[in-house]
């Protein structure tokens, strides 16, 4: 217990400072920093259940605390970023790849120093240039790039088998090196053509196809129209080069721009190295949610391990989504290490906002892939529901799960919905809404007992009415009628519910009063992803870096997405026919042939009046009135005053 180990009152000190936990073990579990010791550490030692989760389960595991007082915020910031690497905690944010980027790699630290194309972990004596999407797109740019600034791109063992035989390679004799292994070019002659390419693909482009086209058009004066039309192919070589590389940021600027997309178990970043204005690499990584920070918090983590040790790859300015709690101290951090003031921002506007913005989709769409392939893999779905079964205490592995999820706006249009899994992947097939008609007003509670009620009121009705025939994969449940196979007649293994102990009692309740016992119930509350079981006091606490808890929230996820999807459509359909209700000689078949034919109010906005008269039924006089409903009823909406629209039941803003 976290009592056990704390220090005694007054022995910690109020100065600047880093500290670390360690388990029964001696292993180091969490490393922090804090501007004053004393209240940080003793926010960690009150009671248990003020603590986030993932805090209180950090210091239940811990058995011992220490600390090293240092005199200014930057050198705690160093040193928890020296004590995060050495020790590499558990509970700390570790940001790993989420794939293998390719960097293209300038060996300087050589008498005659090489470009190449590699992976992996960064080497002293070394210079980098990435990391690229795709290792072919660099070797394009390179082979381009070597008939311009023809340096030596091959290995030490070719390299020396030319010194040896006193010839050189193809490269050599196709002028894309200059044969620096034959004597071709002195080392100081090479060393100019290696700081030229470094410079060029630093971002200083615009002096070099200067220079060359004053040397072009030079050489053409001089009737040297040999050299003049191998100028003009090296001109087009940088061009094409440069043609790969977009203009982001039309000020030219160096910056690197970070975006984060999370939830609650996971967070994604993404990363755009811009240099002179253009995209110079891309790089992403994914984490384990660790603690209860927020973004600005899992900011700061991820600059101080991204710059922690690469003092040569800090550009001026690093545009983020939020501003750090100790952005002023990570700024003072990051421009001594790189020698010239550095600049962290959040951008409000312009190039730079779109790009940050791009940047983010990007990072959406690297977590939904990473969240696919994690729930694709056969072995991590069976991990997952023995997971889950040993969790919460069930009698079998729980090959169907069924989730409900209530959605409505202040008490209004209230729907519900249910999705299925089997064997931890999604059946959509199987997916049904629900529009609640026996709760008046917003009461979530009972709104999930009616929902529950109706599904296994129909479970049991399609039970009794079936017959069971063997197949090749088993006793399957068929109408006797029609012989096909009813669906929505086998129970699941688990109902989960969207919400806390309120909810699964209301959900446990409705199966006792219809008679099923043997359906285990859950619920999952979604601030702390807690897993709440009928009749229990505490909730169960998965283990952070759990399948279970993973598969859980996501079935969880795809029911509220479901739910609110149901609802926007039925809101939709709502506006329509309120804003039609006065249009003249529209009746209520007319409206719901008009509502089936545009299917949304935005799309009956959009139409005109030739469109709208398309409608069986609907004539070129009624297409006007209706035309005029639309734009009366948008013209009353955009002058009254506008309140937001939640969705009580999530806390989520719904817009029009």
């Amino acid at each position: 217990m976290p009592s056990s180990y704390r220090p005694a009152p007054g022995s910690i000190p109020t100065k600047p400072g880093v500290y670390r936990f360690r388990d029964a073990k001696g292993r180091v579990i969490y490393v922090g920093k804090a501007k004053s010791l004393r209240p940080r550490l003793s926010s960690y030692f009150q009671d248990i259940g003020n603590l986030h989760p993932r805090t209180a389960t950090m210091v239940t595991t811990g058995a011992s605390v220490e600390w090293t007082v240092v005199d200014t915020e930057v050198e705690a910031l160093q040193l928890e970023y020296s004590w995060i690497k050495e020790f590499d905690p558990r509970f700390n944010v570790k940001y790993r790849d989420d794939k293998s980027y390719p960097w293209l790699a300038v060996t300087v630290g050589e008498e005659f120093p090489r470009v190449m194309v590699g992976r992996g972990a960064k080497r002293k004596g070394t210079r980098y240039f990435g990391p690229y999407s795709h290792a072919w797109a660099i070797r394009e740019t390179v082979d381009l790039l070597l008939r311009v600034f023809p340096m030596r791109s091959c290995s030490n063992g070719v390299f020396k088998r030319s010194s040896q035989i006193g010839r050189p390679c193809l490269l050599g004799y196709i002028d894309k090196c200059a044969a620096p292994c034959v004597g071709n070019v002195t080392p100081e002659e090479h060393r100019e053509i290696v700081d030229d390419f470094c410079d060029f693909m630093a971002g200083n482009t615009t002096a070099f196809t200067k220079r060359i086209e004053r040397e072009m058009y030079a050489a053409s004066e001089a009737l040297d129209f040999e050299k003049a039309a191998r100028l003009r192919d090296d001109l087009g070589a940088l061009t094409k080069a440069l043609e790969k590389q977009a203009v982001v940021l039309r000020d030219g600027t160096d910056a690197d721009v970070v975006a984060l997309v999370e939830d609650p178990l996971e967070v994604a970043v993404q990363i755009f190295y811009v240099r002179g204005g253009r995209i110079r690499g891309q790089r992403g990584w994914v984490a384990d949610r660790t603690d209860e920070g927020g973004t600005p918090e899992l900011v700061q983590d991820f600059l101080l391990q991204l710059y922690g040790g690469e003092d040569d790859s800090i550009p001026r300015e690093v545009l983020v989504p939020a501003l750090p709690p100790d952005a002023d101290v990570l700024e003072q951090l990051l421009t001594e290490r790189r020698g010239s003031k550095v600049a962290i921002r959040v951008p409000q506007r312009g190039d730079k906002r779109d790009l940050q913005q791009t940047v983010a989709n990007n990072a959406a769409q690297a977590l939904a892939l990473h969240k696919t392939k994690r729930a694709s893999d056969l072995t991590t779905r069976n991990r997952a529901l023995e997971e889950i079964q040993q969790s919460l205490g069930l009698d079998e592995v729980p090959l169907r799960i069924e989730c409900y999820d209530v959605s409505n706006l202040q008490g209004t249009e209230v729907v519900a919905s249910m999705v299925v899994f089997e064997d931890g992947l999604a059946r959509k097939s199987e997916y049904r809404r629900f529009v609640i008609r026996g709760v008046d007003g917003q009461n979530d509670v009972a709104s999930m007992r009616e929902v529950i009620t109706r599904r296994f009121k129909r479970l049991l009705d399609e039970q009794a009415r079936s017959e069971t025939v063997s197949t090749d994969s088993g006793p399957m449940l068929v109408d006797p009628e029609t012989g096909r196979p009813r669906k929505f007649a086998y129970a699941p293994s688990l109902v989960v519910v969207d919400g806390g102990p309120p909810q699964v009692a209301a959900a446990e309740q409705a199966l006792a009063d219809l008679g099923v016992n043997d359906v285990p119930v859950c619920g999952l509350a979604k601030r702390l992803e807690e897993v709440w079981l009928p009749g229990e006091e505490d909730p169960v606490i998965m283990a952070r870096t759990s399948e279970g808890l993973y598969l859980l929230q996501r079935i969880r996820d795809e029911a509220h997405r479901f739910a609110i999807t149901h609802h926007r459509n039925r809101r939709s359909k709502s506006m329509v026919e309120s804003t039609l209700d006065d249009v003249p000689g529209l009746g209520e078949v007319r409206r719901k042939t008009l509502l089936k034919h545009f299917g949304s109010l935005k799309k009956l906005r959009e139409a005109d009046v030739d469109q709208i008269a398309l409608v069986p039924g609907i004539g070129p006089r009624t297409a006007t009135a209706i035309k005029d409903a639309v734009a009366n009823a948008d013209a009353t909406r955009k002058t009254a005053p506008k309140e937001p629209t939640i969705n009580t039941a999530t806390g989520e803003i719904l817009e029009d």
